[in-house]
Parts: C-alpha cells; structure tokens; sequence
C-alpha cells in the first residue's frame, strides 16, 4: 500500500472508531431515545446534525462534479436544495413539531385518523429511504474503491458493515451525535482543498471572492476549443428539465422523512425554528464552496491535463482509470488528450481534486474522511427512518400495539440490518450516478408527501381519502415517469430527474378533488390542524384562539 492510501486508511479508521464510539457512549436505553433523541437536543446541535444528514454523499462527492461538467445547467442542485430547505423550515418543520409524533407517517395516521394512510406512508418512507440510501452506499464504495485499489462494490460492502453497527447501536440519539462529529469533519475536509486551490491557482486564500475571476478564464478557453461555455445557460439541458428538476429537488427537500424527523428531536416549535436558522448557516458554508471547487477542478483540469499526450498524462490518472470512473480515449488518433477525451464520471471530482491539484497525502486523506463522513451521516439518518416506519408504524402502530419498549427497539434494529444489506446489495451495481439516483429519492418524496403534508397542515378540510388518493396517486405517477423517461419515453423534454413535477401535480390534484368529493373530517381534527398553526402558548379550540397560561382569549 502506498503511503498516500496509508494515510488515508489510517483517517478513515480513526473516523469510524470515533463514531461508534459516540454511538456505544449514546445507546438508545428506551424508545423515545431510539426514534427522536428524547426531544433532548439544543437548537445549534441539531443545526449541526441537520447539516450533517443534509450534506449526503450527492452534496460532497456528487455536486461539484456535476457543477463543474455541467457548467450552468448544474446551479439546479443547488437552488433546489437551498429552496426546499427553506421551505420545509418556514412551512412545515415548526408545525409537525408542535404535532408531537415521532415519524412522518405517525403524524399522516394521526392527522387524519386513518390506519390505511399511516401505513401507505410508511411504506413510501421506505421506498424513498431506501432510494436514497443506495446512493450514499455507492458514494462510499467510490471512496473506499479508490483508496485501497479495490472495486467499487468491495468498498460498498464495507461502508455496510460500519454502518450497521453504528446505527444499529445508537439509534436516533447516536446518530444525531454522530451526526455532528460528521458535519465537522466533512466540511473542513471539503473547505481545506479549495482555500489551497485558491491559493496555488489565485494567490488568495479565499475562493469564494476569487473564483469568479477563473470562471471569466474558463469562458475564454471554452472558447477557444470551440466548446460550449461553462457559464453559458441551458447549454447541457433545456430550460424545461432545469426547471423540472429545480422543482423536484424544492419540494422534495421539504418532504424528506428523514430530514423532517431531525425537527422532532428539538424540545419546542421555537427550537424547531432556529435548528433551522442554524442548519441554514451550516449548510450554506458548502453550498456556497460547491461552485468554487468545480471552477478550480475544471480549471486545472483544462489548463494543466487537457492538451498534453496521452503518454505523458499525470499520475493521478492511472488509478482513477482502474476503477473505471475515468475513461481516457483518443479520438483524433494523434496521441494529444482533447477535452472530449475525457469521460469523467461526476462522482470523482471532489475525491481527485487533491491528486490534480497535487496538495499532498494529508488533504487527501481528509477528503477521503470527509466523504465518507458524509456518506454515512445521511445514511444514518436515513436508516433510523427506514426502521421507525416499520418497528414504531407497522409493527407498534399497525400489529403488535401492546409490544414491549424492547421488542420494540429490537424490531428497530433488525429492520436497520436488513435494509443496509438490502441497500448494500442493490448498490454493487447502482442504476445511476450518485446525483442521479439521489434525485430519484427527491422526486418520490415530493410526488408521495408534499401536497399531503403542506395542505395537512394549512387546509382543514382535507381528509383521509384525499390523503390517500394523493399519497398513491403521486408515488404511481413519480415511479411510473422514472421508468418511461429511462426508456426514451418523456414529456416537453423533462428527464427521469424532474418526475417530482409530474407527480405533485397529480398528487396535489387528488388531494383537493377526493376531499371535497367526500365527507369533511371530523371537528376535532379539523381543530387540530387550526391548533398547528399556532405558537405553543397559544391553542385553537371552540372556534377561537386561546393562552395556554392564561384564560384570556
């Protein structure tokens, strides 16, 4: 092994033994520890854990990538993400918080007093979860492949095991705390390179004042190759897909089960409100140095690869070649890489940029720490939604209403080992790139839960068969345009990446149309879902809005 996989192995290893650890030091002892960290967490902690679920392996690994090939058309990532968080903060978080349930199919069962809604919706959040998870497992075995010189799907195989273990273990209070050791890991990890970058390329030390500068330069030498500009808009996709998926990704984000239930472990709505104050701050110092990286990436790349003989290519080349990420063709047969050349999967962008930018074995290593950080932070989280849909809603919920708090963390935690593997297996050979499948889970959360959460809590008069009808209208239409849109079938241009669009329409429609078809909800509920909408002092009851500490309306 050579010294640069050593150092990287040894950061790895200290990584995953710091966050077992946490997750042995912070068992879950009871249920509520288990599914929502005993509502015990301060506002900036669990900014930070939303930080750190949020930034899966698509925002570390698969987002600069994608910015830095698709130029313009790759902004969609990341104003779809940011939008969507803030309307999941200012829409949503506070009110299901104020609810009080531990999942998000708890609080549709409760909601709308109806068995057969909680159980599509645990469902759902399965099938979401599990979508999504599959591509933090792929993102780990790009990571792992490429330091020890292993396939990919070997390196799948071991992110499994390290997560099993710790999610297993800690439940929601481990992973939250886990959570936070990963988000301070990750970005540094991801900030440290670009600050060097910078400074090799720029003389500044800060690249978010100075890549704007090497964007100007990008333009001019795409230019000058005759290829279409990095900042040029709608160059690499229509105006309709970039729309589409910007869509898909807002409302997706707001809907997210396994985002949605980090709001449940804060101890008020006023908690829930500045976790994502915070989390927004903590999101944005990546966000912010996404665009930075695949400007530097792509200018090393364009300056220091791009027109050399394919003989005489850099050493970085070779093992990135030999996991199959990285094809190198020459297609003029005059032994010169052109940029066309290169077929760079996504993916490797931000794990190759220390080797291309040739910053040393440490900053690589804390690459590779930091992205698997990322991947395991968010597969955490999502795993714990994926075993409280089925331990707390299924079998608590639906089965065994009188299990013990012990049958029921157990079920919890085979449920956590039966989905890695299950994820783990499907991910040996992903169905996409990471950005892709992740936008997959995306599109299925926004099409099943938005309109059904959002009008949930903002209209009364929405009842079960409307949550119903929309929940499975959505989901069929999302899946269903996934499946045609990858066999060559679409819409106005729209790819399998924009199916949200299609399915919150149908969704949305369903909900309003099946409601008002059929009877209204009972009155309590209807005043449940008007005592949402306001402050925890204050409760809506007999038609009026009273104090909680006080008998004055």
């Amino acid at each position: 092994m050579d010294q640069q996989s050593l150092v990287s192995l040894t950061l790895i290893l200290l990584t995953f033994a710091l966050y077992i650890g946490i997750s042995v030091y912070n068992r879950a002892k009871v249920t509520s520890d288990f599914y929502v960290a005993s509502r015990g967490i301060p506002p900036v902690w669990n900014g930070m854990a939303i930080g750190g679920d949020w930034m899966s392996a698509a925002s570390f690994i698969g987002m600069a990538g994608t910015v830095m090939i698709l130029g313009y058309d790759g902004l969609a990532y990341i104003m779809g993400w940011t939008g969507g968080y803030l309307l999941l903060t200012f829409l949503l978080a506070p009110q299901l918080r104020k609810y009080g349930r531990f999942t998000v199919p708890e609080f549709i069962g409760d909601r709308f007093d109806s068995n057969a809604a909680r159980l599509i919706a645990a469902i759902a959040t399965i099938i979401i979860s599990f979508t999504y998870i599959i591509g933090q497992l792929s993102g780990s075995g790009v990571v792992i492949g490429r330091l020890l010189n292993l396939p990919a799907s070997t390196g799948v195989m071991i992110g499994v095991v390290v997560i099993a273990i710790y999610a297993s273990l800690g439940g929601m209070k481990g992973v939250t705390w886990t959570q936070v050791a990963q988000y301070l890991i990750l970005i540094t990890a991801y900030i440290i390179p670009i600050i060097f970058m910078s400074l090799q390329v720029t003389g500044n030390p800060l690249p978010w004042l100075t890549y704007g500068n090497i964007v100007n330069e990008l333009g001019a030498i795409d230019r000058e190759l005759g290829i279409s500009e990095y900042f040029a808009p709608f160059t690499e996709s229509d105006r309709s897909q970039f729309l589409a998926l910007l869509f898909t990704l807002m409302v997706g984000t707001a809907a997210l089960p396994h985002v949605i239930v980090r709001f449940y472990t804060v101890t008020t709505m006023k908690a829930a409100r500045w976790s994502g104050a915070w989390a927004l701050l903590f999101i944005a110092l990546l966000y912010l140095s996404a665009p930075a990286y695949a400007a530097f990436s792509r200018f090393i790349i364009m300056t220091q690869v791009v027109g050399q003989p394919i003989d005489e290519l850099p050493a970085w080349t070779e093992p990135w070649v030999n996991t199959g990420l990285l094809e190198i063709a020459d297609t003029g047969g005059d032994g010169i890489l052109e940029w066309e050349d290169l077929v760079i999967n996504p993916d490797i962008v931000v794990m190759a940029t220390p080797e291309i930018a040739n910053l040393g074995v440490f900053v690589v290593g804390l690459i590779a720490a930091g992205a698997m950080a990322a991947a395991l932070s968010t597969a955490g989280g999502l795993l714990i939604t994926i075993s409280s849909s089925f331990a707390h809603d299924i079998y608590y919920r639906l089965l065994k209403p009188d299990a013990t708090d012990a049958k029921r963390l157990k079920a919890g935690r085979i449920a956590i080992v039966l989905a890695t593997v299950a994820a783990g297996i499907v991910a040996l050979d992903p169905p996409g790139v990471i950005t892709q499948i992740i936008a997959w889970a995306f599109g299925l959360a926004g099409g099943t839960f938005f309109p059904v959460l959002f009008l949930g809590v903002w209209w009364k008069r929405m009842n079960a068969q409307g949550a119903i009808a929309g929940m499975l209208g959505g989901l069929g239409v999302t899946l269903g345009y996934i499946f045609l849109s990858m066999n060559g079938i679409m819409l106005f241009g729209i790819q399998d990446t924009g199916a949200g669009v299609f399915g919150v329409t149908a969704n949305l429609l369903l909900v309003i149309i099946v409601s008002l078809l059929t009877p209204p909800p009972a009155q309590h509920l209807q005043d449940e879902a008007m005592d949402l909408r306001y402050p925890e002092q204050m409760t809506y009851k007999d038609g009026e809005v009273w104090m909680n500490d006080s008998a004055d309306k």
